[in-house]
């Protein structure tokens, strides 16, 4: 990105022309992004609870005060009393230092798994040895491009262009998703599958591709469980697979047809790895790649996620390998109400807002609440900061001193900041040096950042990849491959790809008191729960296919029920989606009565240490 500075204000944003992802545009919510920056919601000063509402503190009032309570707690209950939860925030890397401060201190509690692409990268990395993808132009090489639960116009806009290029160049483009958006108008197929019915589905085209003889002869070669994973695929006709799957048999034949007409490139969405049967998932589609040759040739893979940390070094961090106890991402509110031996006494949340993005979000809020001291460091005043005791204003990314790896692509960026933070605000570095000094930890965090950012690049520094390499133009990560697995060597036990051999293809059930599948899914309006205030009033809006309706009138309202909780909504009709689906946006915020994550349960996917949000029946009721 390219900021103009005018009087020491950012009056535009702009994507950098001469980078060859960006190509001069960007993404709705960022050309947006200075409202967000000057928005006279900011936080300027520390803020501390005080009676139902907060009040303004100085830094070294509040400091003090987390010192103070830090290192009595780790007197008298040791530093697994303490958990540090940190999001992704600006997935920049000097968040990693924060990590790095609270293990010094500890090492404290930690959570476990990733609620946004754990499942998925668990799945990779079971199945190849790793979760990476293929260079996003390879795709000038595909006959094929099955865009598989992924709106690209929500999260991905770089890649639209190159799809469009592809398809005027006679690339064939196939669009499987249960939900009807904008993606579809760039498909020359478009699927409708049930929710989770993705396993099915993949089954089927397997089924097709034994029976047709479209399966590399080399397979057997690189691949472990071939013939379970042909038994599996045999263990149900085409036509009970499509059934399954929720589409007609010749929809699946036109998807066998497509993809076995190749080389042919698989872009998974993540959504459909936010179920419990997410990571398996995944795998039927890994299967896929691999059975039919479309790994380690031009043109094909299956592209879950970026390694966009692959090209960094983060040794200085443990993690897990070091943590007293790890609490589950996706079970966070009952991991913390329920930890014993310590108790958990004290939360410090960096770059996240788990309040309004994790399941069961009401008894999150309800565990942030009520501990001794909570700690969130944020911009805003969000549903996580109202639960805190005190609340450190940090920067955005216009005023970060930072690192990134890329998402969706393989370049990697220095993030230097254009505009001074406004009052009082600090980096989370900054907060971290000053508070390294109240609890004696000195050394390494008293260090600028930019001696971090060249220890985080050793790796690549010598090979084009320095901050100086950086500064002068885009640079593409010299470790990432443009083609996976040329060699068709895996980085797993064996060597070769594991196939997936025992999975339920069944779909989330629904019932007569539950006949919809909750689906909050990215909107290009909004990061996350990082909305304007003003487009968090009133009810939150469910469209569903008029049939679906419980009879409410479009734009009438109505109530959203599942098992675990309820939320008022307004109702939209929209023909075009399946009758079987209930939409809303992603990231509802709480305290307005439209958080989406309060039907949600608590549970985790099947590997990865994901979240099953996607799996929650629920139902339209009028009032």
């Amino acid at each position: 990105m390219v900021a103009t500075v005018e009087d020491g204000r950012v009056v535009r944003l702009e994507g950098d022309s001469e980078h060859p992802v960006t190509r001069g545009f960007l993404c709705y919510r960022t050309n947006r992004f200075l409202e967000r920056q000057y928005d006279p919601e900011r936080l300027t000063r520390p803020l501390e609870r005080h009676g139902d509402g907060f009040r303004e503190i100085s830094w070294g009032a509040a400091l003090d005060r987390i010192a103070t309570t830090m290192l009595a707690i780790r007197a008298e209950s040791g530093p697994a009393a303490i958990l540090h939860y940190r999001s992704g925030g600006s997935l920049g890397l000097m968040k990693h230092v924060t990590d790095a401060f609270f293990e010094c201190f500890g090492p404290v509690t930690v959570k476990s798994g990733d609620v946004c692409s754990g499942a998925g990268e668990a799945a990779q990395e079971r199945d190849f040895g790793v979760s990476d993808s293929h260079d996003l132009f390879d795709l000038e090489h595909s006959r094929t491009i099955v865009v598989w639960g992924k709106n690209p116009f929500v999260s991905s806009i770089h890649l639209v262009p190159l799809l469009r290029e592809r398809r005027a160049a006679g690339a064939r483009i196939v669009n499987v998703d249960p939900v009807h958006h904008r993606g579809a108008e760039l498909a020359d197929l478009d699927l409708r599958p049930r929710p989770g019915g993705d396993i099915a589905l993949a089954l089927g085209v397997a089924r097709r591709l034994f029976e047709w003889d479209r399966i590399d002869l080399a397979a057997p070669t690189y691949c472990d469980h071939l013939q379970e994973f042909r038994a599996l695929a045999f263990s149900r006709d085409v036509e009970s697979w499509a059934r399954t799957a929720g589409i007609r048999p010749g929809e699946l034949d036109a998807l066998a047809r497509a993809y076995a007409d190749g080389p042919s490139a698989i872009l998974v969405g993540w959504g459909m790895q936010r179920r419990a049967r997410g990571s398996a998932t995944v795998r039927t589609l890994d299967a896929l790649g691999a059975i039919s040759g479309n790994l380690g040739i031009p043109g094909g893979g299956v592209s879950f996620y970026f390694k966009r940390r692959g090209a960094f070094d983060t040794s200085f961090v443990r993690g897990l390998e070091v943590a007293p106890r790890a609490i589950p991402e996706p079970l966070l509110g009952p991991g913390i109400l329920e930890a014993k031996d310590p108790p958990v006494r004290m939360v410090w949340v960096t770059a996240g807002n788990p309040v309004v993005a994790l399941p069961d979000a009401a008894r999150v809020r309800r565990a942030l609440e009520s501990r001794e001291l909570t700690v969130v460091v944020d911009a805003f005043l969000t549903d996580s900061a109202r639960a805190a005791h005190v609340v450190l204003p940090t920067t955005t990314m216009l005023e970060d001193d930072d690192l990134v790896g890329s998402y969706g692509h393989h370049w990697l960026g220095e993030v230097r900041p254009v505009v001074p933070p406004p009052g009082e605000a600090r980096s989370d570095y900054d907060i971290v040096r000053a508070l390294a000094d109240r609890v004696g930890l000195g050394g390494p965090f008293c260090e600028p950042a930019e001696t971090w950012k060249r220890r985080m690049l050793q790796g690549v520094a010598g090979r084009g990849g320095s901050i100086e390499d950086l500064r002068r133009g885009p640079v593409r990560n010299p470790d990432a491959a443009r083609v996976l697995f040329e060699d068709r060597r895996f980085a797993t036990p064996s060597g070769r790809v594991d196939l997936i051999r025992e999975v339920d293809p069944e779909p989330p059930g629904v019932s007569e008191d539950y006949p919809l599948l909750l689906t909050a899914i990215s909107t290009e309006k909004a990061q996350a729960g990082q909305w304007p205030s003003r487009a968090q009033r009133g009810p939150a809006t469910v469209t569903v296919h008029p049939d679906a309706a419980a009879g409410i009138a479009d734009g009438g309202p109505g109530r959203l029920e599942s098992a675990v909780g309820r939320i008022e909504v307004v109702v939209r009709h929209d023909d075009r989606q399946r009758r079987d689906v209930a939409l809303m946006d992603k990231g509802g915020w709480l305290s307005a009565g439209r958080c989406a994550n309060v039907l949600v349960p608590a549970r985790t996917t099947d590997a990865g240490g994901g979240a099953a949000y996607y799996d929650t029946a629920v139902r339209l009721v009028g009032r």
